[in-house]
């Protein structure tokens, strides 16, 4: 049996970019958990995808030995999407470094994801990484964390995740101060899913931190919540170099267990996997159950493609807990999926990832919130589309999601983050000072408000030193409209959205000038409308193509002109009564429209 005393779980926590990646693979290799010879950059960072952009989606296990002590390390995302992922880590783990850049300081996601850790009463290692970069400002951003986090000068340690100074301390530090793992071993067993994958050959791959008892290979296996039973395949501990297998996992241990299930949504990830021939009575707190906030159609460009899409779309589902889907139809693209998602980062990584592992272009339809709809009679529900919103007349009220915003500042942009904020319907809190030269301004915002371009506007009012964090909080009441699109006096449901009253008419003309430019002309003219209940709030018209009919005439008085003009002038009217609705919207004003 291992002794629990001697094992050490953690993860790292920080801000986007404040060097989380880089810092674990100097702990990989300070403890010889990977060969020199295939270190790379951002070992754990396993998708193309991530290595690109150099940032992480996903959160990656790896176990490393030193002194003695087993190091369970789980390696989190930074960005404000990607923050669910962060709550699964620290719900398998006792402490937790968290990590902030020394030439930025203290950001958004860094006071997030601080409390994030301290509701799951984690001990913390604050830690100060890129010491060795010119830019580094250590003793002004060593008092920022001190003002935080309460804690003494001298129990801030200095590393450089690139050089690997400090890190033999830092390691010496997790093994002193985070404590071992305390669970009875001899319990019914209790393992809590922190993440799942699936595997072609051996089906889903369960990552579990195990709470009580021990799991081995041939058990059979129940999850609590699903009652999906199996015979466990293999279990083994996870490193960079992938998955070394064990003959057992035994209590306080992080590992993986491949379930031979075939169907990922029994293996869900916050469940409890015990076992059969002595199940546990109570299961263990899973996570809160993340809810997508934003919802966007997500449509094959060649309508060919749909079962591609639908096979990519659920394999990506296998693991990421946080995206939902529902099959769509639209007259005008076909057919696709209704996505719910966690943010617009979160809704290109999807798109993206479709592309390039599945091979499939798609177009993407607006993004829009949930809003919550009351009708007369006292009925509640969530709608995702502007197509589910029931007949004006039977609403009693229309809420939409609000979110708490934290926005980090340099004290000079103070003003301009304000009005921004005003402008998108925020309601000022407080502002904390960091330090003399930064704060933090506490806003409740609505999340439609901030969903398309806050993010960029934040950074150009800041000149790129604003940092958001935000959590959704609660349902408030706002007076929102269906806005419908009419070309040539149809309805067209692809363009439609939910907007604010005082902005229907911003947004309508909007659309149809981005409409007027996209629609090829025809024999007929062409009108576009957008409106509000019937009632049109901007319109646009796109001329009639004109052939020549006096190009034949070699001469001749003004009244047989007249007669060829008015006969034409009839001929396009009575084109227009045929034609109008049978008006052909090519796809890439649909891309102009969902791009705007």
């Amino acid at each position: 049996m291992m002794d629990q005393s001697k094992i050490r779980n953690f993860c790292i926590i920080a801000h986007i970019d404040h060097g989380k990646s880089t810092l674990a693979d100097r702990l990989l290799e300070a403890t010889g958990a990977v060969d020199k010879r295939k270190m790379k950059d951002q070992i754990l960072d396993s998708m193309d995808l991530e290595r690109e952009r150099g940032i992480t989606i996903k959160l990656a296990p790896a176990r490393m030995q030193h002194k003695g002590f087993t190091l369970n390390l789980i390696d989190t995302p930074g960005h404000v999407d990607f923050t669910y992922e962060v709550s699964r880590s620290l719900a398998a783990v006792e402490g937790a470094i968290l990590l902030v850049d020394a030439t930025q300081g203290v950001q958004a996601q860094t006071v997030g994801n601080l409390f994030l850790a301290m509701e799951e009463d984690l001990t913390l290692i604050p830690v100060l990484n890129k010491i060795d970069l010119p830019a580094a400002e250590v003793e002004k951003y060593t008092a920022e964390l001190v003002r935080l986090l309460g804690c003494k000068p001298e129990e801030i340690l200095q590393v450089s995740g690139k050089t690997g100074q400090g890190v033999p301390e830092l390691l010496d530090e997790i093994i002193k101060l985070i404590p071992p793992p305390t669970g009875p071993e001899n319990a019914a067993t209790r393992a809590l899913v922190f993440d799942s994958k699936f595997d072609d050959y051996r089906g889903v791959v369960a990552y579990v931190r195990v709470v009580d008892g021990t799991i081995k290979k041939g058990d059979i296996l129940r999850l609590v919540n699903t009652q999906a039973e199996s015979e466990i395949l293999e279990v083994g501990s996870l490193g960079a170099g992938g998955y070394t297998p064990l003959p057992e996992l035994e209590t306080g241990q992080i590992g993986y267990v491949v379930t031979g299930l075939k169907d990922i949504a029994s293996c869900r990830v916050g469940d409890t996997l015990t076992l059969a021939k002595n199940p546990t009575e109570s299961p263990l707190p899973g996570y809160k159950e993340v809810r997508p906030m934003v919802f966007a159609g997500i449509f094959p460009q060649d309508g060919s493609n749909f079962q591609k899409l639908r096979a990519g779309v659920e394999k990506l589902k296998l693991n990421d807990a946080a995206l939902t889907y529902d099959p769509e139809h639209s007259p005008a693209i076909g057919y696709g999926f209704r996505c719910g998602l966690l943010g617009m980062l979160h809704l290109e990584i999807v798109k993206e990832r479709l592309q390039r592992e599945y091979d499939i272009d798609v177009i993407v339809t607006t993004p829009s919130v949930a809003y919550r709809v009351t009708t007369n009679n006292l009925e509640t529900f969530i709608i995702k589309s502007p197509l589910d919103l029931p007949d004006p007349s039977s609403i009693r009220m229309i809420e939409e999601p609000w979110v708490k915003a934290d926005i980090v500042v340099p004290k000079e942009y103070i003003g301009g983050v304000m009005s921004l904020a005003q402008d998108k319907r925020g309601v000022y809190r407080t502002t904390e000072f960091l330090s003399e030269s930064r704060a933090i301004l506490h806003y409740d915002l609505p999340l439609a408000t901030i969903l398309v371009d806050f993010y960029d506007k934040l950074k150009s009012v800041t000149a790129g030193y604003a940092s958001l964090n935000y959590e959704l909080t609660d349902f408030r009441q706002a007076d929102v409209v269906k806005l419908d699109i009419y070309v040539a006096e149809e309805i067209e449901d692809a363009f439609s959205s939910l907007v604010y009253r005082d902005e229907a008419e911003r947004v309508g003309r909007g659309i149809v000038e981005a409409l007027k430019e996209a629609i090829p002309k025809q024999w007929f003219v062409i009108k576009l409308q957008a409106a509000v209940g019937g009632k049109v709030v901007a319109s646009e018209r796109i001329s009639a193509l004109r052939k020549d009919v006096m190009a034949k005439m070699s001469g001749g008085d003004v009244t047989r002109k007249r007669k060829l003009l008015e006969k034409q002038k009839k001929g396009k009217a009575k084109m227009a009564a045929i034609g109008q609705g049978s008006v052909e919207i090519p796809s890439d004003a649909y891309l102009k429209v969902f791009k705007r």
